[in-house]
């Protein structure tokens, strides 16, 4: 019989995979609390939060929510990092964190109603930011307009520095 606390718990996280935009997954054995405390706030800088939670009880959620099984991510010591936003910050901390510390290993994560490995999560960290992408996208969208007006305002340019030399020469002269 499932107490109160444990059906408040599996509703949390049923509200937190709701509410995610990602959620990714690592082994936390071996960081020390200090490393925990940095690691948080490291993830909460990039939008999204880190929380422990019984595999049984993020089984169960995941049983109810209908989401792909994740059985196999749900074993031995998790720890759930839950993406609001972008999930691509939330990667690339959790990736860098993961290889300076050689302590915490990724196992991989919930990601668009799909579950990916731990592969596919650094491959997830090694993505420019949504605003990079933005950003080259509108650059690649601008890059034949700025052509095409150059192209329109080369002959003008042209008339005019004929213009400019023959008035050179006329001075000259």
């Amino acid at each position: 019989m499932p107490t109160a606390e444990k059906a408040a718990l599996v509703a949390e996280i049923k509200d937190r995979f709701i509410g995610s935009s990602g959620v990714l997954m690592a082994d936390y054995r071996g960081l020390t609390v200090k490393q925990m405390q940095g690691l948080r706030a490291k993830l909460r800088d990039a939008g999204a939060e880190l929380k422990v939670y019984k595999n049984t009880l993020a089984e169960i959620a995941v049983r109810e929510l209908a989401l792909p099984s994740m059985d196999a991510l749900l074993e031995g010591p998790t720890v759930f990092v839950f993406a609001t936003g972008d999930p691509v910050p939330a990667a690339k901390v959790l990736a860098d964190f993961a290889k300076d510390s050689k302590v915490l290993e990724m196992k991989g994560g919930f990601v668009d109603g799909a579950v990916i490995g731990a592969e596919q999560v650094k491959a997830l960290a090694s993505l420019p930011s949504r605003e990079v992408l933005v950003a080259q996208v509108m650059g690649l969208l601008v890059s034949p307009v700025r052509g095409f007006m150059s192209m329109c305002n080369a002959p003008a340019g042209a008339f005019a520095r004929a213009v400019k030399a023959v008035a050179d020469q006329k001075a000259a002269a």
